[in-house]
C-alpha cells in the first residue's frame, strides 16, 4: 500500500481538487461581497459569526473568518487527515485573502435577490470546495467531532449552532434581516447538498469488485474505516448468464467529506468496480470513526 499513499500525496494538490477549491473560493468571495457583507445577510457556520463578529467589534471579516476556522482545520485534521487540513486551510487562507483585496459594490437592493443569490452562490463554492476536497466553513467538522461528547448528532449540533447565529443576528441586525437569513441558509444548504449529490451525516458505501481484497484494504488500512463483508457472486450478465464468479462484496459507512477520496483510490485500483451509495439518517453502535494515522 506505500505506492498508493505516495500518489496520494502526489495528488494533495492535483488540477481538480485545485480547480474546484480555486473556482469555489472565487464564488464564495462574489457571494460575500456582492450580497452577503454589504447587507449582514447570513448563511449560517463561520462566515456568519465573522460577519456578527465584525460588526460588533469592527476587525475586518477575513480576521474572524481565518481565526475561527484555523480551530476547525486542526480537528479535521485529526478526524480526517492531512490531505484535507491542508487543502482546508489553502482555500481558507485563499478566502480571506480575497475578501481583503477584492471589492466590488452590491449588485443589488432587493432583499428577496439578496437571500436567494447570495444563498446559491455561497452554496455553490461551498460545495465546490467540498468537491475539491477540504472546506472553507468548519462548522461540519466541528460538530462531528464533538457529537459524541453531547449527545446529538452531527445534524442536530449544526441546527443548533445556526439557530443560536440566527437568534444573534435578529438581536444585532433586526428580526427582518434574521428572517431573509434564514432563506440565505436554506438556499445555501440546498445547493451545497446538490454539489457535493448528498447532505446526509452518513453514507454507505458498497462495492463489487474482482479486486475485493485490494478494496478491503484500501478502506481499512488507508482510510482506517470499518468494513462489513458479504459473500456473494459477481456476473449474470445480460448475454452471459451462466457465467460468475464468486466475491466479496464490501460495505463501508463514511461521512460524505470522506465518499469522493475513498472511491477516486477504489477507482485506481479497479477502474471497472460497481458502486453503489445509500444515504443514512442516523448510525449506531459500531466502529464508525476511526483517527487516521497520516
Amino acid at each position: 500500500m506505500a505506492d498508493y499513499k505516495k500518489i496520494e500525496w502526489g495528488s494533495v494538490f492535483s488540477l481538480s481538487s485545485f480547480l474546484y477549491i480555486t473556482i469555489g473560493v472565487f464564488i464564495a468571495v462574489l457571494a460575500l461581497q456582492g450580497f452577503l457583507i454589504p447587507n449582514k445577510f447570513m448563511d449560517g457556520g463561520v462566515t456568519s459569526m465573522s460577519i456578527i463578529l465584525k460588526s460588533i467589534f469592527g476587525l475586518n471579516f477575513s480576521v474572524y473568518f481565518v481565526i475561527i476556522n484555523l480551530v476547525f482545520v486542526y480537528f479535521g485534521y485529526l478526524k480526517i487527515g492531512k490531505i484535507f487540513a491542508i487543502r482546508s486551510l489553502f482555500a481558507i487562507i485563499l478566502l480571506g485573502v480575497l475578501t481583503n483585496v477584492v471589492y466590488m459594490e452590491p449588485f443589488t437592493q432587493d432583499k428577496i435577490l439578496i437571500a436567494f443569490f447570495g444563498g446559491f452562490l455561497i452554496g455553490l463554492g461551498v460545495g465546490l470546495v467540498i468537491r475539491g476536497g477540504g472546506v472553507i466553513d468548519g462548522l461540519e467538522v466541528i460538530a462531528d467531532y464533538t457529537n459524541k461528547k453531547f449527545g446529538f448528532s452531527t445534524s442536530e449540533i449544526i441546527f443548533l449552532i445556526n439557530i443560536l447565529i440566527m437568534l444573534s443576528a435578529a438581536y444585532y441586525f433586526g428580526l427582518e434581516t434574521a428572517m431573509y437569513s434564514i432563506l440565505t441558509y436554506f438556499t445555501a444548504s440546498r445547493t451545497s447538498d446538490y454539489v457535493v449529490d448528498g447532505f446526509e451525516e452518513y453514507t454507505a458505501l458498497t462495492v463489487i469488485s474482482k479486486e475485493y481484497e485490494l478494496v478491503k484494504s484500501i478502506i481499512v488500512n488507508d482510510f482506517n474505516k470499518a468494513i462489513s463483508v458479504y459473500k456473494g457472486e459477481r456476473g449474470y450478465l445480460p448475454g452471459s448468464f451462466d457465467v460468475k464468479t464468486d466475491c466479496d462484496i464490501v460495505m463501508t459507512v463514511v461521512t460524505r467529506l470522506e465518499l469522493h477520496r475513498i472511491k477516486q483510490a477504489i477507482i485506481k485500483a479497479d477502474p471497472a468496480a460497481f458502486f453503489y451509495i445509500q444515504s443514512i439518517k442516523e448510525v449506531t453502535g459500531g466502529i464508525i470513526k476511526q483517527k487516521r494515522k497520516n
